[in-house]
């Protein structure tokens, strides 16, 4: 497993943060989302294996938000 933090501008309200963990449910892979609209950020810790970033970042997207990713 590893961690990702996502930088998700769009984000706005704990509604934004629930949809965006939610993606933990629909994603095979991911262990866990951590979304904060304070802080604009969300952590994402999944199997490299199984999920690319990019899978992540186009889920992050069908849900109407924009995520860049952090640490590379």
């Amino acid at each position: 497993m590893i961690k990702k933090i996502f930088t998700v501008s769009d984000m706005h309200c704990s509604m934004c943060v629930m949809r965006l963990e939610e993606i933990e449910d629909d994603l095979a892979g991911i262990k866990q989302i951590k979304a904060s609209y304070r802080h604009q950020q969300m952590e994402v810790e999944y199997d490299p294996t199984q999920l690319s970033v990019e899978q992540i970042i186009a889920e992050v997207k069908r849900r109407g938000y924009t995520a860049v990713v952090l640490n590379k």
